[in-house]
């Protein structure tokens, strides 16, 4: 391809730059050949013109395309080279944060200086199992596919971890070791994982320091070998070390510290323990003080000596051991304090009682002269003699830093291999996987021997990676057949033979530090003169005569020969080892043990100085040993280097490069010319270099096809795809060398790629504009239509404005005519009407005056007559009163002159007598009369005084009255005098007032005026007034409304507080039970791994002789089975495996049972804390339900006042009907009781429920009638005069009935035996009874005639007393029993602590004696169980006798019967006489009590046939659903009939065992483990159904609570039943989980349900699975068909629809967390066209969750974080509205989740856009304030805690059948 093609404009390219090593740019012209420069435009907009170089004329690197950015793998890209590689690096570690990335087959780490919450149990188990290809870049990943490989090649493994220090290798490698012990586990119990992990602590403290570039800088090289047994499981370690850096011992550089192990030994001497050890601060001691940084921020040297030492003491390294490892550390920092000081300018000397040689000589134990002699003084020696040379100070301080160094040396040696014991096994190992942690290639300002070395094992590493990588290519290339050529690569060995070979630099320097004179610019020279000037990787600095250059393959490094040869020969005093050996404490002897008499490899012969002693013969053994240790440290180098090479070789080698992105520790910051150094020196770039040499990039066909399908026409698509692929390269590619043709694959060359992409967009991009086209032309006619439209809408609108504008003004113009007509009118006649009222007033005012006129004249006229009549009825009345005044005087004066006649002449005629004779004639008779007439006038008078005095008295009162009224009128008069004088002066008064009326009026006017101005501005006011009573009801309005939103927001936070706690609660229950449920899921793998260890331990002495015990001792405790039993069978079955093997260790088994113990307490803990959670639960609600109550508190008054109302009511409606019930008995005879009548209806319906009774009770009639003919019989022989009136011999007979079916007998036999003849007149047949109650209309007053009901009221009576006597002895019969039951199991307590105490005895005897003393305690057990037994037998056979003496005597009383069927009863008299005639009543068919008899020889058989062989799929399919439990219940309830305590007991335990037995032998069997479970719970159930709990009996019907169990309260089975459901439950999930777990991730994630959506990208070495649906490969159609097996299995097998639910939950979640954790640890998976797979797939799951009717079941809430990750897959990701919108929609989301898929989110097509680091950091920022958990994935082990909700079945057990298919012939129905 030309590179016209490729250089075009847009074409963008990497230019080199100083600062940025390599920068993007952009062609603004397209290039030419021939062109001298390129016209770029860098990124910032600056335009550059870029030189070619004329001689080469090489174009800059192109760049790949932006969807291959940040690939997974290096050699996925198109475009290898080192900018392309440096460019993702840098992507995939700044803006996705992803430290770890392919490079073929290296994995490449950056160290992030942050910690990741990447390495968790919950990641470890993502990557366990998959493909490498198929997860993202992870240490993990390295680790399972060394790990797979080791099991499926049969050949070991090796991971090599390299690169600088502080790049993160011993951290790398410290988690590939984590991960093999966690996916392996132990194959023992000495947990050897754990000591493997254990080893890490401590020898990062005795071998890492704090370096400038690392805090935890590993400062010594180790290969450690973790051995696999057959099963690949970890039996064992292995450790080798080398290169230890001793100098850091005795100095340190600026910001550098000691190893760890130092500063931990001082933080922590404030200790008790470490009083002795006498150190202080780091900052006393030399050694710990010259680098001045003692301390590392967030690092606690305290607890890390903690972590050591626990380390420690799990190797098997006591604590005396390690107090010992500390004496010498801390002796070493004293020696470090030492002073020498100068004697004179030859010799040097310690101060005598130096403080720290003191403690130095206490701590290691030598004496303080010798130690202060030989630290300044040498011994030499020559062939003659021997001399003490004194050394000078500087001399004797380097002496002194020797011997610190060679201490910690032998003593870091010393803990490693005590590690090493540590780890070791007697296991065979089978394979190994080894983990290499060694320093990369180093170069520094300043590099010496120890660089020297480092990267002379990086030469060797290199050249074993060049020739591995090339051995790979070219296996592939072979495999796949394709022709190949020999690639050109980098071989190093010239520079390792420069190093290593004969005359090497190596070789020189052993040479030299032979001579006696040797020096480093000797040596120097050597080198010059031997391989300057042949070789050409050796070179001289100019400036220099004492260093030399190397070129190794990452670079030229120049060492400086100073102290190359001091390294080298590790030189220490002999004298100081000798005082050192001789010294007491014996851990110091034993680190110099294996020391060599000559320390100098110079050959110098030892001397007999000190306690050293010459032997006579020579030692070969010694010699040879002196030999090796002779050996430079150089040669120990090599050698070892070699062995580790060999190693490697061997293995198959996994490759973890490890980059230091900066040198200052920053989290998350790339330095590139850092890094480029990095990775030219760890050979990533050399194997990008080999990879491009080749064919790099490599597709399948099928992935081709699917990629470039775009690029196909309709004709070229052909059925076969292979050939497709080929004819579509032939016409896309012309040359064909830039391809190749594999077998499954096809090849490209570099850059074939990135221009298939190039082809691929330009088409896709072609396709877009005509989509856009098209689309825009939609859209501009769209517009225009629409502009159109509402162009002729807007005239429309216009010209009807303009109408209604016309209308408007013409309906104006009338209006103001008409306004004008009428104004002029309203002118013109106001006019009119103002002139006529103004006439019509001057008229009025006329007419009024001359009114006035006459009116006055009128009056003057009117008073003028009065005065005349008033004066001249005056005078006429004047002149009529002189007139009769005259009249009566006249008259007066006419009368007296008559009287005085009168008089005169009566005088006269007095005078005579004629006159008195004739007045006294009759003068008698006269006074006679007179007298008595004057009797009858003084009657007249005494009565007319009386009136008289009466009248007088009334008239005095009258005069007084009217004197009285005389005084008032008198009175009056002189008021009426006063008042007229008042008048006068009223009058006055009243012109006063007149005058002050008007003044008065005046001021009030004035008043007036005041008031209302002062009303005005009072209504004013008032109106200002109310305006603020308004504002201020408002506001008073404002704040009620805002009180009752504020008790209404309290309301609902206390209701929301209730709810959360009520929540937390549940929460808590659920965690309980989940905790209890993992304690249940544990011990069950404690109970199958002492199985199989017991069995293991059985078949591996099977052909060992010696005595065998039988399963005899495990019967005995067979019938004290309690929920606790598995653990009784443990400690049982681990007593026999002890005598079976004899040899095994019984420490082991006692762990074990100690384990077991442990974890049953634990156990019972949980339960009892479950049960607290469940009061406190129960508590709160109660809290809650109180306070609603007393929030109705009125409410519930009324309605309890209510209540009591009803129930008087309800009093006296019972009383009323007492009282019809009276007036009916008293009115028997009358009509009341005629049919139709109320009293009749209501006696009828009590007669109806009567009848029902004893329609139920006919049968017991019939069987008591039988039983009283037999007992009346047999009465009649002994007593014939008793027979009928004597009851208490059968009240004595009824007192021995103990079954409640023979007491209702015996009730009917009462009432019949006490009918004598004084209470009845003739025998009732109960058939007449009967009849009469059956009858439409029964005479109740001929039913009591014979006092039938009295007698059945006295025979309930008598059974009432009966029963409740019975109950009392039954009471007293239990407490006997519990008492009983409660000494035999303090006698089983004391006998296990008797056991357990001779069991402790045992273990203290020596093994003769304990088997001795074992077998004569079994042989007192087994004589005591068998006297017991014998005991039990005797018993038994007495109970058998007795029986059958009973079934004697029953079955003559049935002959009995059987012979009087012909005799008939009459009268008292025949029944003496003759025999009775019992009743001739119809009988029915036996009913069946619903339970199943078997007999004790057959319960084997029964449990065989019913669980052990019966299989789900065969005979079970057509089964009633839980038969099985029906079966095992109604035997059970027989047991229970029978109130056989041992077969109940063994009953339950044998279908316990046997059901665990069969879920252990078939447990991955789906099916079988849902048809128990099915069946488990429902055997669980019917122990609930049918305890007898009120509870549980809400539901059943009358019938099914007369089968409730009698005897025993099985409440403790239960629970080990429930349990034991629980438990295959978790098996079942187990199983469901085994079987989904392969389907998820294809079926969710990798096949393309939508087809077409996604592409699929370019993938690097590592192979990828497919996501095309090939044959074989899971669907989302496989996992629904899965889905709905496992549902229509369990629903056959008759599970429990809320069971069901629970089970679909689990599933749903284990698919959504799986599913979640794979996307967020695949790169690949995030893009927008996977989020719309998964939602497509999670909306199919929840079809099939609608279609099954389980939406309510809570499985779509576990799918909630998958859907909102496929959500957050397709929503956009740009502006701030976008964050806030991920914030609140993904909720179910962890913040650590959800910046890890938007970090892996990956464009598949260039047209979508990448996440900005910006948008993921306001994510990051709004989601600051999230209570949550770090963790990143979800734990797919997780089970919800199950329940088991009661489901009482309607199925009534005795209408249950037994089909013969079962086999159970043997079971009788009862």
């Amino acid at each position: 391809m030309a590179a016209s093609e490729l250089y075009t404009k847009c074409a963008r390219v990497w230019i080199p730059d100083a600062e940025e090593v390599w920068k993007s740019a952009e062609l603004t012209k397209d290039y030419k050949n021939g062109d001298a420069s390129l016209q770029l435009m860098l990124e910032d907009g600056t335009g550059l013109e870029h030189k070619l170089d004329p001689k080469t004329k090489n174009l800059p690197y192109l760049r790949n395309p932006d969807i291959l950015v940040g690939e997974n793998d290096l050699t996925a890209l198109s475009y290898l080279h080192e900018p392309a590689v440096l460019h993702n690096l840098k992507v995939r570690f700044v803006d996705s944060k992803l430290i770890y990335t392919y490079c073929g087959i290296v994995l490449v780490a950056i160290n992030p200086y942050e910690t990741l919450p990447i390495y968790g149990t919950d990641i470890i188990n993502a990557y366990s199992g998959q493909n490498m290809g198929d997860m993202d870049p992870h240490i993990f990943a390295v680790a399972e596919e060394a790990y797979k490989q080791m099991a499926r090649d049969e050949r070991n493994q090796s991971i090599i971890v390299s690169g600088e220090s502080g790049a993160g290798k011993t951290v790398s490698a410290k988690y590939a070791m984590r991960y093999f012990a966690t996916v392996s586990g132990s194959a023992s119990e000495a947990n050897v994982e754990e000591k493997v992990l254990a080893s890490n602590p401590i020898m990062e403290a005795i071998g890492n320091a704090k370096t400038t570039r690392n805090d935890n800088s590993s400062r010594f090289g180790k290969y450690i070998e973790i051995g696999f047994d057959n099963r690949y499981r970890i039996i064992g370690a292995n450790m080798r070390t080398y290169l230890l850096e001793k100098s850091r011992v005795v100095f340190q550089a600026d910001e550098e510290r000691n190893y760890h192990i130092f500063y931990q030994l001082c933080a922590s001497s404030h200790l008790p323990e470490f009083k002795i050890l006498k150190l202080s601060s780091a900052n006393d001691f030399l050694y710990t003080r010259q680098g001045r940084s003692p301390v590392i921020e967030g690092v606690d040297d305290t607890k890390e000596l903690c972590t050591t030492r626990n380390a420690f003491t799990l190797l098997g390294i006591n604590e005396s051991y390690q107090m010992g490892l500390f004496q010498v550390l801390a002796a070493i920092l004293h020696l470090g304090n030492v002073e020498i000081k100068d004697r004179d300018s030859d010799s040097s000397v310690i101060p005598p009682n130096n403080r720290h040689l003191t403690a130095f000589c206490e701590l290691v134990g030598v004496t303080y002269q010798d130690m202060s002699q030989w630290l300044c003084h040498r011994k030499l020696k020559t062939a003659t003699e021997t001399y003490v040379k004194p050394l000078p100070r500087l001399q004797a301080t380097n002496a002194r830093d020797a011997l610190s160094k060679h201490i910690y040396a032998k003593l870091f040696n010393w803990i490693v291999e005590h590690v090493n014991k540590a780890l070791i096994t007697n296991v065979k190992q089978h394979s190994f996987i080894g983990v290499l942690d060694i320093y990369g290639f180093e170069t520094f300002e300043i590099n010496s021997f120890e660089q020297f070395c480092i990267n002379y094992a990086n030469e060797k590493l290199q050249q074993q990676f060049n020739m591995h990588v090339f051995k790979l290519e070219q296996e592939e290339y072979m495999k796949e057949q394709i022709p190949w050529t020999l690639i050109d690569f980098y071989d190093n060995q010239p520079c390792i033979n420069l190093i290593e070979a004969k005359m090497g630099i190596l070789d020189l320097l052993d040479e030299e530090c032979k001579m006696p004179k040797g020096s480093d610019d000797s040596w120097a020279q050597k080198l010059y003169n031997t391989h300057l000037k042949t070789c050409s990787l050796f070179e001289k600095p100019r400036m220099s005569n004492r260093a030399f250059i190397i070129q190794h393959f990452a670079d030229k490094v120049e060492y400086q020969c100073e102290g190359f040869l001091e390294k080298n020969k590790d030189t220490v005093n002999e004298e100081q080892i000798n005082v050192l050996k001789a010294s007491k404490f014996d851990l110091l002897v034993e680190l110099f043990q294996d020391e060599e008499k000559a320390t100098s490899p110079t050959g110098q012969v030892p001397g007999t100085g000190g306690r050293t002693r010459l032997s006579i013969k020579p030692d070969k053994s010694r010699e040879k040993s002196s030999k090796e240790h002779k050996k430079t440290v150089g040669c120990q180098f090599r050698n070892s280097l070699q062995m580790l090479m060999e190693t490697l070789n061997a293995t198959t080698p996994h490759y973890v490069r490890c980059i230091k992105p900066n040198d200052f520790k920053l989290a998350f910051s790339f330095d590139p010319k850092r890094a480029v150094q990095q990775l030219r020196a760890c050979g990533v770039l050399e194997t990008i270099r080999i990879s491009a040499a080749g064919f790099p990039s490599r597709w399948t066909y099928q992935e081709f096809f699917s990629r470039y399908r775009v690029l196909m026409k309709q004709k070229d698509v052909l059925p076969d795809k292979k050939l497709t692929c080929k004819n579509v390269l032939e016409k896309l590619v012309q040359d064909q060398d830039k391809y190749q043709f594999g077998k499954t694959k096809i090849f490209f060359r570099a850059g074939q790629v990135a221009y298939l992409e190039k082809l691929r967009a330009d088409k896709l991009r072609a396709a877009c504009i005509r989509i856009q086209k098209t689309i825009r032309c939609w859209l501009a006619r769209k517009k225009y239509l629409r502009k159109r439209s509402a162009a002729i809408t807007i005239q429309r609108f216009t010209r009807g404005y303009q109408a209604r504008c016309l209308a408007k003004f013409m309906r104006r113009t009338q209006a103001a005519t008409i306004i004008q007509k009428y104004r002029r009118m309203y002118v013109e006649k106001k006019r009119y009407r103002q002139k006529q009222a103004a006439a019509l007033a001057m008229q009025t005012i006329l007419r009024a005056y001359m009114a006035r006129q006459k009116y006055q004249a009128l009056l003057r006229e009117h008073k003028v007559v009065i005065i005349q009549k008033r004066v001249r009825g005056w005078l006429a009345r004047c002149w009529y009163k002189r007139c009769l005044v005259s009249i009566v005087y006249l008259q007066c004066c006419i009368r007296r002159m008559r009287a005085r006649r009168e008089l005169k002449k009566l005088k006269i005629e007095a005078r005579s007598v004629e006159h008195f004779k004739k007045l006294n004639k009759g003068m008698e008779n006269k006074i006679m009369q007179l007298q008595r007439k004057i009797d009858e006038q003084s009657k007249e008078n005494r009565s007319v005084n009386e009136r008289l005095a009466g009248l007088e008295s009334s008239y005095t009162a009258e005069s007084e009255r009217l004197r009285g009224e005389l005084g008032r009128l008198r009175g009056v008069e002189e008021e009426a005098k006063n008042k007229t004088n008042q008048v006068s002066s009223l009058l006055e008064e009243l012109e006063r007032l007149k005058k002050e009326l008007r003044a008065t009026q005046q001021e009030k006017k004035t008043i007036e005026d005041w008031a209302q101005t002062y009303r005005d501005e009072m209504e004013k006011m008032v109106s200002e007034l109310k305006d603020q009573n308004g504002s201020l009801k408002k506001e008073k309005d404002d704040l009620n409304r805002l009180i009752q939103e504020q008790s209404q927001q309290m309301t609902e936070k206390m209701a929301r507080a209730i709810a959360q706690e009520t929540q937390q609660l549940e929460t808590d229950l659920n965690e309980e039970r989940s905790r209890y449920q993992n304690l249940l899921t544990e011990h069950l793998r404690l109970e199958e791994k002492y199985d199989d260890l017991k069995e293991e331990m059985v078949s591996s002495n099977v052909s060992k002789p010696g005595h065998r015990r039988t399963d005899s001792t495990h019967s005995s405790n067979e019938s004290e089975y309690t929920y606790n039993s598995e653990y009784a069978e443990l400690e049982e079955g681990s007593r026999a495996a002890e005598d079976v093997t004899r040899g095994i260790d019984t420490s082991l088994t006692l762990k074990l049972q100690k384990r077991l113990t442990e974890l049953e307490q634990e156990k019972q803990s949980l339960r009892n804390e479950l049960e607290n959670k469940e009061d406190q639960f129960q508590r709160a609600r109660a809290r809650d339900d109180a306070e609603f109550k007393k929030a109705r508190g009125a409410e519930l008054e009324y309605e309890s006042l209510k209540r009591q109302e009803l129930e008087s009511e309800n009093k006296k409606l019972k009383h009323n009907l007492a009282e019809m019930r009276q007036s009916l008995l008293g009115d028997a005879a009358t009509n009341a009781g005629a049919p139709g009548s109320p009293a009749y209806k209501v006696l009828l319906e009590q007669l109806n429920a009567s009848c029902e009774e004893l329609e139920v009770r006919k049968e017991e009639v019939l069987i008591l009638r039988s039983q009283l003919v037999s007992q009346k019989e047999a009465m009649h022989h002994k007593d014939e005069k008793e027979t009928m009136t004597e009851p208490s011999v059968y009240a004595e007979d009824v007192s021995k009935l103990k079954d409640a079916d023979e007491l209702k007998q015996a009730c009917i036999g009462l009432k019949d035996t006490n009918r004598s003849p004084r209470f009845m007149r003739r025998p009732l047949e109960v058939s007449d009874l009967l009849s009469r109650l059956r009858s439409a209309a029964p005479d109740f007053h001929k039913l009591n005639e014979d006092g039938e009901l009295w007698l059945v009221n006295q025979g309930l009576k008598e059974t009432i007393r009966l029963l409740e006597h019975q109950l009392q002895t039954q009471r007293r019969t239990y407490d006997n029993e519990v008492e009983a039951l409660r000494g035999e199991l303090q006698n089983v307590k004391e006998e296990n602590n008797r056991q357990q105490q001779l069991l402790a005895q045992n273990l203290q005897l020596p093994p003769e004696a304990r088997i001795e003393a074992s077998l004569q305690h079994e042989i007192t057990r087994l004589t005591n169980e068998n006297l017991d037994l014998m005991e039990q037998l005797e018993k038994q056979d007495r109970t058998i006798r007795k029986l059958k003496k009973q079934l004697k005597v029953y079955s003559k009383r049935i002959g009995e019967m059987g012979a009087g069927q012909t005799e008939g009863q009459t009268s008292p008299g025949q029944m003496v006489d003759e025999p009775i005639h019992p009743v001739n009543i119809p009988r029915r068919e036996k009913d069946f009590q619903g339970m199943l008899e078997y007999k004790k020889e057959d319960e084997l058989k029964l449990v065989k046939n019913l669980i052990l062989e019966l299989k789900p799929r065969g005979v079970a399919v057509n089964l009633i659903p839980g038969l099985p439990a029906y079966i095992l219940f109604m035997c059970l309830r027989h047991a229970d009939y029978v109130n056989d305590d041992q077969k109940v007991r063994t009953l339950l335990t044998s279908t316990i065992n046997s059901i665990k037995k069969i879920l252990k032998k078939r447990g991955d069997d789906f099916e079988t483990v849902s048809f128990w479970l099915a069946n488990t719970c429902r055997f669980l159930h019917c122990l609930k159904q049918y305890s007898g709990d009120e509870a549980f009996m809400k539901h059943n019907t009358q019938r099914q609570n007369e089968h409730c169990l009698s005897n025993f309260d099985l409440a403790e089975y239960r629970q080990v039943i429930s349990d034991l459901a629980i438990q295959i439950y978790q098996q079942l999930i187990k199983c469901m989980e085994n079987i989904l777990q392969p389907m998820i991730v294809s079926g969710m994630l990798e096949h393309e349900t939508i087809q077409g959506v996604s592409g699929v990208k370019p993938t690097g070495l590592r192979k990828r699975t497919s996501s095309i649906a090939d044959e074989g490969t899971y669907t989302l159609d496989s996992i629904l068909r899965q889905l709905s097996a496992f549902h229509s299995t369990m629903c056959q097998h008759g599970t429990d629809p809320e069971l069901i639910k629970q089970v679909v939950k689990q599933q749903f979640y284990i698919i959504g967390a799986v599913t979640l954790n794979n996307l967020l640890l695949r790169k690949d998976m995030c893009s927008w066209s996977k989020g719309m797979q998964i939602r497509y797939n999670v909306s199919q799951l929840e079809e099939w969750l609608r279609d099954k009717g389980l939406m309510t079941c809570g499985a779509k809430e576990t799918l909630e974080p998958l859907i909102q990750a496929a959500q957050l897959l397709q929503v956009k990701k740009k502006t701030d509205e976008d964050a806030e919108a991920i914030c609140s929609m993904c909720q179910a989301l962890t913040t650590a989740q959800i910046v890890k898929v938007l970090n892996l989110y990956t464009p598949v097509n260039e047209f979508e856009e990448r996440v900005s680091v910006a948008f993921i950091r306001t994510i990051q920022t709004r989601l600051r304030d999230r209570c949550e958990s770090p963790q990143l994935l979800m734990d797919t082990k997780m089970i919800y805690p199950v329940t088991f909700p009661f489901s009482p079945s309607s199925l009534a057990l005795e209408t249950i059948q037994i089909p013969s298919s079962l086999n159970l012939s043997f079971l009788t129905r009862v």
